[in-house]
């Protein structure tokens, strides 16, 4: 809640700053036009997001239900059944992408709606202990309410650069009039240098949120994955199955990209560290993750 509120104010002062200086307000209520917009498409695409989002998602990854017939797919459904039941959750919707890079996703808004999904890269690159693992990984999204949050967040985002993106298009083609007050003045040249910053930077900074949230999701999906199998060296070997790639998920953009187990567009800032890599990844790098798995896996040897 606190985060969708973030977004909204980031929305609200984005409006504002619009307002301020080309639109104004409605003569009759005084309400600002570009604020009043704002709102209301984050309302509408938040509407969207929860009730849709999980169809949105599926249809631009291009995923197919699964073909019983196919062997894969039906060890793909035996495995999913048995995570759900380690994880308590209900079974989700299962789906798979016709791509070779392995990888996985999850979305929907709650258990009682969600879907998982897998390439058939992964299908192929994995054993049954990997793909449990990985399958785990997804549940504990599901379980730790992660889908709803990174779908809702990612419309949010998405709210944000198309309007912050129509200013800029006004702006442009309007000759960059700004508004004048009933005397005819124009605004102080520092206040709409700032307000042209907050709106080229606006985008920007609600990335940043969301690529902060996320980074931290997979962490806690990770651990989730460790307790439901009890194995986290099987998701440490599948993420290096996953790191050593040669090419992205092809229907992956960066729009989605925060909903798979590992960056789907195969970045090389992903596998970086330091501030820059930290701000701007939508996951941690690998490397660290597989060493946080092996450091699981010890202190599970040590206890039993």
């Amino acid at each position: 809640m606190i985060l969708i509120a973030a977004f909204f104010i980031i929305l609200g002062i984005l409006g504002f700053a619009i307002d301020s200086y080309t639109f104004g307000t409605f003569e009759a209520t005084r309400i600002p036009v570009a604020t009043l917009i704002a709102l209301s498409l984050a309302s509408v695409n938040g509407f969207v997001a929860y009730f849709y989002g999980d169809s949105v998602v599926l249809f631009s990854l291009r995923a197919q239900p699964l073909e019983f017939e196919n062997p894969l797919h039906k060890k793909l459904y035996n495995v999913v059944t048995e995570m759900a039941l380690a994880s308590g959750l209900p079974m989700p919707k299962v789906y798979v992408i016709p791509d070779p890079a392995p990888n996985a996703f999850a979305t929907g808004r709650d258990p009682q709606h969600a879907v998982v999904g897998v390439t058939e890269g992964l299908l192929q690159t994995m054993n049954r202990e990997e793909l449990q693992a990985v399958i785990a990984h997804e549940m504990g999204h599901v379980k730790n309410q992660d889908i709803l949050l990174m779908t809702v967040v990612t419309v949010l985002v998405g709210t944000i650069v198309l309007l912050s993106d129509w200013a800029l298009r006004v702006w442009r083609f309007g000759g960059m009039r700004p508004r004048r007050d009933s005397k005819g003045k124009g605004q102080n040249p520092l206040i709409l240098l700032l307000i042209v910053l907050l709106v080229l930077l606006a985008p920007l900074l609600s990335r940043i949120i969301a690529m902060m949230v996320s980074r931290q999701r997979e962490y806690l999906a990770d651990t989730s994955s460790a307790e439901f199998t009890r194995n986290p060296l099987s998701l440490a070997s599948a993420l290096e199955k996953i790191a050593g790639a040669s090419s992205p998920v092809r229907t992956a953009h960066k729009g989605t990209a925060h909903l798979f187990i590992s960056d789907p567009l195969q970045r090389k800032i992903d596998n970086k560290e330091g501030f820059f890599a930290d701000v701007m990844s939508t996951h941690p790098p690998i490397e660290k993750r597989i060493e946080r798995l092996k450091r699981m896996a010890y202190q599970y040897e040590r206890t039993s």
